[in-house]
């Protein structure tokens, strides 16, 4: 298993007292791997020591502040990418088949495309697929960081970390249209029920959806496919 994405996938998940408890392991786990550079592990230090220090109530409170009350820094990735279209039901049943196929399932009541579900996945699978599904979210960790950066938040830190883990630069322009939309005003609770119930998200299989692999449902997910769905067995293409 890779250690450092299950580390990533802890780190990005809500705050409990079992978290700050393991702190001190995860911090050793992120601050050995060479794979980051110097940089990159000093800059995980604010979040480490926040994790370990603050005040639980305080924790649990910015973290539904930054991820929770805003959708352009959701950890849900098809939010990025389907926005509430039903083709983000489509891509979840392939995401859960995907899964399965691996061995793999999820303890928690998130969404499959939640980040820290998907991160504790890949730390199940080969180095170079781990990487490839990484590297086809790039765009969009992009994005998370660039947004994150500007509020000063030490969770962007973890963002600049997958970047590096995914070893490619984002496309510029899939960032640029990403950060086109305007930041969420996590206090305007009116503004934020309104949009969250836009539309009812739909887990039922689409006609038009096959079953693409991860890789393909994180970037290309507009990409037609057969009506016939395929088996999954891996999350790199073959």
């Amino acid at each position: 298993m890779d250690r450092t994405l299950k580390a990533l996938s802890l780190v990005l998940s809500y705050p409990t007292v079992e978290l700050q408890q393991a702190m001190p392991e995860i911090s050793g786990v992120l601050a050995a791997d060479h794979r980051l550079t110097a940089a990159a592990r000093r800059a995980l230090r604010p979040l480490m020591d926040e994790l370990s220090q603050r005040d639980i109530y305080d924790l649990e409170e910015a973290y539904v502040m930054l991820f929770d009350r805003s959708r352009t820094l959701s950890l849900n990735l098809f939010e990025h990418v389907h926005g509430e279209s039903r083709d983000r039901g489509g891509a979840m049943v392939s995401l859960v088949e995907t899964y399965r196929a691996g061995g793999f399932e999820p303890a928690t009541t998130e969404l499959p495309d939640h980040l820290p579900v998907l991160l504790e996945f890949l730390a199940t699978r080969p180095a170079a697929e781990a990487r490839d599904v990484l590297a086809d979210a790039a765009h969009i960790f992009e994005a998370i960081y660039a947004r994150l950066s500007r509020r000063d938040s030490s969770y962007g830190a973890v963002f600049g970390v997958l970047l590096q883990l995914a070893k490619v630069k984002a496309d510029r322009q899939a960032v640029a249209e990403l950060l086109e939309a305007p930041d969420d005003d996590p206090n305007d609770l009116d503004a934020l029920d309104e949009v969250w119930e836009e539309s009812e998200i739909l887990f039922g299989p689409d006609p038009n959806a096959g079953c693409p692999q991860v890789r393909d449902m994180l970037a290309r997910m507009d990409t037609p496919v057969s009506d016939t769905p395929k088996p999954v067995s891996g999350v790199a293409a073959e």
